[in-house]
């Protein structure tokens, strides 16, 4: 049976890994573990240690927090009905995200405020 937690952390484990453009390999290989592991992690089979999860957000360049970002007392926070709760798994929205980043930032702000502008007429 796997602990809600180990689950969270496996999915945040996979979506800064796909935010960033790295494959299980590439993220197994900067780590030091074969690329099994990290599928077992980012399913929550297997409970990711402190040191290795420390190695992993090492790589993936972002804080330990990041990966427990969004539990609320060791369950997932609730996501609002109008939002998937998995959303970056959904690989239309991570290219989305994606393609986001890459726009310089004055244009980014931009396209921001008119999707806010279009939503809101929705």
């Amino acid at each position: 049976m796997t602990h809600p937690v180990d689950v969270h952390v496996g999915k945040r484990i996979r979506h800064r890994r796909w935010l960033v453009g790295m494959t299980q390999q590439q993220l197994a290989e900067r780590v030091g573990i074969k690329f099994q592991q990290i599928q077992k992690y980012e399913t929550g089979a297997n409970r990711v240690s402190a040191s290795r999860l420390w190695d992993i957000a090492d790589a993936l360049e972002t804080p330990v927090s990041y990966f427990f970002d969004g539990l609320n007392e060791g369950e997932e926070v609730k996501p609002s009905s109008s939002i998937p709760a998995d959303i970056l798994g959904d690989k239309e929205a991570l290219d989305l995200v994606r393609s986001y980043y890459a726009i310089p930032e004055a244009q980014r702000r931009r396209l921001f405020e008119l999707a806010r502008v279009l939503s809101d007429v929705a």
